[in-house]
């Protein structure tokens, strides 16, 4: 059982909660019960960390840490009996005929939930902008419950994935309420990109330029906004056409 924060193991554990040694090393920590569940179905954990006294969940490698070292490595005020650091998803590319594009969003729980929702409302492939938060970020990857590992994410620059898309043909649509239609006018929707812009700013202008039609939600007038991730999901569920 390690017990030393200066142990080298839980050093290079430690470095995983910055984006840059996930980067570099290809690899990420996640913690709870669920989480480290659907990361061995998907056969993505390198090894478990396990807190002193507690049954192994799965027959993987493993190593044993008193509680300080697990509180260390937990993002949690109540840390779980559990970790796990899990190989990230090889680099993949835009796939189907259905896209989500995000543009610089910041916020880890909306992350997650347009996650989700993405899987929910059928979406091929969730494109981040080079500028959006961090896939492997701990928030984001509890806000999914999961989720990132059934759908095709992939991070580029968001001009490159539009110049993409308009070669294969298929509508890019952004989202402005006083330039555009409501989106239940949207008749075809077997084909789409859809972008959303960031929390506070919304969808840069050079972007906006590119899309070949602006849509809304009507709304409230009362109301001047949505949140970004669940204006997403409203969007989402209506262009399912399901």
């Amino acid at each position: 059982m390690i017990t030393s924060l200066n142990n080298d193991t839980i050093k290079y554990f430690l470095k995983l909660k910055h984006k840059k040694y996930r980067d570099l090393y290809n690899e990420y920590l996640i913690e709870g019960e669920h989480l480290i569940k659907e990361a061995y179905k998907n056969n993505i954990i390198v090894e478990l960390i396990v807190l002193r006294d507690i049954p192994l969940p799965y027959d993987l490698p493993h190593i044993y840490v008193s509680n300080e070292i697990m509180k260390e490595l937990s993002d949690l005020d109540n840390f779980n009996s559990y970790m796990a650091v899990c190989k990230k998803k090889k680099p993949s590319t835009i796939t189907g005929s259905k896209i989500l594009l995000l543009d610089n969003i910041q916020d880890p729980g909306n992350l997650g939930t347009i996650i989700r929702s993405s899987k929910a409302f059928n979406i091929d492939t969730l494109v981040l902008s080079n500028d959006t938060v961090d896939l492997y970020n701990s928030k984001v990857l509890r806000s999914t419950q999961g989720i990132y590992n059934y759908l095709n994410i992939v991070r580029m620059d968001l001009k490159e994935a539009i110049f993409y898309l308009k070669e294969q043909n298929i509508p890019i649509y952004g989202t402005n309420v006083s330039k555009g239609v409501n989106v239940k006018s949207i008749n075809n929707t077997e084909k789409y990109a859809l972008i959303m812009g960031s929390e506070g700013k919304g969808l840069k202008k050079q972007l906006e330029k590119l899309c070949d039609k602006n849509i809304y939600i009507p709304i409230n007038k009362s109301v001047e906004s949505l949140n970004v991730a669940i204006a997403a999901s409203i969007l989402l569920y209506e262009l399912n056409g399901e």
